[in-house]
């Protein structure tokens, strides 16, 4: 027994004697986010060639897995299933065949997404279709089932890669009731990120214990409260005060970020943004080293990663081949013919004939005597000729519904004022903008970060005469003279009045902030909404009609005109160029 003993403790000697194991680990963390239906490197819309795409996407993946094989992590951030024709077809046309977004998510070998508002606008039938047709989780720690109080998606994904631990928290902007109706997401609610993030990070250090902590968040980086209620974009808000995260992946704003910020336990964290359309992707590189399995540091590095630079995957365009000619077919049927091209460029200056076709369109399908619209792309152009089904989604960019909602003549005024009140700028000379433009552009926003705030937002009306006078303060802009048809307006009285799901619910917050609506007392307002989106109605108005003639319907401008037709023809170069007439 004392021999044994002797052994014991001469081996005992021998391991405290071995140098300490040490190691060292690397990650590669690659994150697309927004993507927007844009699945292949052509534009089902404009009928061109393409920047981004996930077939971009894929040899960028092809060409990092080289390197890093397991180690590379690929996430998605939301907001993948809306935006072209791929995924309108597979969303509402073909909803028998696997739905391709997912078929190329799990070929991709995505290892966690997350949900984006505009995945959520495509109802739930869509959305949770698509989530189970993901090999991998789709995430959502703030999207709560009303009926249990569960969440109705994984809260977060724990991933193990060469003995490292990392968990990924899934968190999507809380607005969506502010934007989008009831029905398209039935029994869930969507909590606050900062608070849903305290709950989780304490669940994940505690069970966990994890060694690497990334959020994926639907969300950017400027705060602001929508609705008196709900804070958007809050991922920079978590990411500095709730301590534990080494990333934060962020999505929705359409802006590239990559920086690090210092949260207030005094640690580092990366913040990464791609942008949109898969142009970029987010390229983080995390060195780990590690002493008898325990991390002793982390080094993280991020950079924005151009796809163009990749080219595009032959394998990913074959093994998706069918797919794309079956949306192809589906964009190229012929459904009209315009007489005249149409743009959204002249929209920001005064009427125009691409949004009084909306206009003209909305009151007629709903018998309204008012429509509010705005523009919803920032340059979109329709040239005269045939116009195809591919047309449809330049003409209108989201998958909002009609609502006619009663407003009194006071409201419209008071919504008007909201919408120029956003849009223009207060002009104190003749030198002054016309429009009420950002001091600088953030890069890979251009088509929203001009402007001072968002253009789908800036709403005009038809069925009214008006004049918005720039010099005037908010409240004193806008003067209605009469009704189109050149009968009195009156602020007492109650107009039916046509606008887009999103508008109705709160989006932009012209109902509530500017028509003095409480966003509880919006759903009592609504007396008709359509069935199926405008651009159903749109695509059935050009083809009973078939040759259209569209033109501005002239009802409302700006003044005073000295100084705003000169105004208007410099912004229009500082925004379009002078060559881009």
């Amino acid at each position: 027994m004392k021999r044994w003993s002797c052994i014991y403790a001469l081996l005992l000697c021998f391991v405290l004697a071995l140098p300490a194991q040490e190691r060292e680990v690397k990650l590669k963390i690659v994150q697309t986010s927004d993507v927007h239906g844009n699945y292949y490197p052509f534009n089902f819309i404009t009928q061109k060639e393409w920047a981004g795409s996930l077939a971009r996407v894929h040899a960028f993946l092809q060409k990092e897995r080289e390197v890093y094989k397991d180690n590379l992590i690929l996430l998605d951030n939301g907001d993948i299933l809306q935006g072209q024709p791929t995924a309108y077809y597979y969303n509402y046309i073909d909803t028998v065949s696997p739905h391709v977004c997912a078929e190329m998510m799990n070929f991709m070998g995505y290892d966690a997404g997350n949900m984006g508002n505009h995945d959520v606008e495509t109802g739930r039938k869509v959305f949770d279709r698509w989530i189970g047709e993901c090999n991998f989780p789709v995430l959502g720690a703030n999207i709560i089932d009303t009926s249990t109080g569960e969440t109705h998606l994984k809260p977060y994904k724990v991933l193990e890669r060469d003995g490292v631990k990392i968990a990924v928290l899934g968190m999507i902007t809380p607005a969506i009731p502010a934007w989008l109706s009831e029905n398209l997401w039935q029994g869930l609610r969507f909590d606050d990120m900062e608070q849903t993030a305290r709950k989780w990070m304490k669940i994940i250090r505690e069970k966990e214990n994890p060694d690497l902590v990334i959020g994926l968040f639907h969300a950017g980086q400027d705060a602001l409260l929508m609705s008196g209620k709900y804070n958007e974009n809050a991922s920079l808000d978590v990411a500095k005060k709730v301590p534990g995260f080494d990333m934060v992946l962020m999505g929705h704003d359409h802006a590239r970020e990559c920086k690090k910020v210092v949260n207030v336990e005094g640690d580092t964290v990366l913040i990464v943004d791609p942008a949109s359309n898969a142009i970029v992707v987010s390229n983080v590189d995390v060195t780990l080293k590690l002493k008898d399995g325990k991390v002793q540091s982390k080094q993280i590095e991020g950079v924005l990663s151009e796809t163009k630079d990749y080219g595009v995957s032959e394998e990913f365009m074959k093994k998706f081949a069918p797919q794309y000619d079956a949306v192809n077919q589906f964009v190229s049927k012929k459904i009209g013919t315009f007489t005249e091209d149409i743009s959204t460029r002249p929209s920001f200056f005064g009427p125009s004939a691409f949004i009084d076709f909306i206009h003209t369109l909305q009151l007629e399908i709903s018998g309204a005597d008012i429509s509010f619209t705005a523009p919803l792309s920032f340059d979109a152009e329709i040239r005269k000729g045939d116009i195809h089904v591919s047309d449809m989604f330049n003409l209108y960019k989201y998958e909002n519904m009609l609502y006619v909602m009663n407003l009194t003549g006071r409201e419209i005024k008071d919504f008007l004022e909201e919408s120029y009140y956003l849009w223009t700028n207060r002009m104190k000379s003749p030198d002054d903008h016309l429009l009420w433009f950002k001091e600088k552009r953030r890069e890979g926003a251009e088509d929203r970060a001009s402007f001072q705030n968002f253009s789908f937002n800036f709403d005009s009306a038809a069925g009214i005469i008006y004049m918005v006078d720039v010099t005037k303060p908010k409240g004193e802009k806008v003067t209605v003279v009469s009704m189109a048809d050149g009968t009195p307006f009156n602020l007492d009285k109650t107009y039916k009045v046509a606008v887009n799901s999103y508008r109705g619910n709160g989006g932009g917050e012209l109902l509530t902030k500017g028509a003095g609506i409480p966003k509880d007392a919006l759903k009592d307002r609504i007396v008709f909404s359509t069935d199926k989106d405008l651009r159903f109605y749109l695509m059935n108005y050009i083809e009973k009609k078939g040759v259209l003639d569209p033109q501005a319907l002239n009802q409302w401008k700006f003044i005073p005109e000295g100084w705003t037709i000169p105004a208007a023809k410099r912004d229009y170069e500082y925004l379009f160029g002078k060559d881009n007439k």
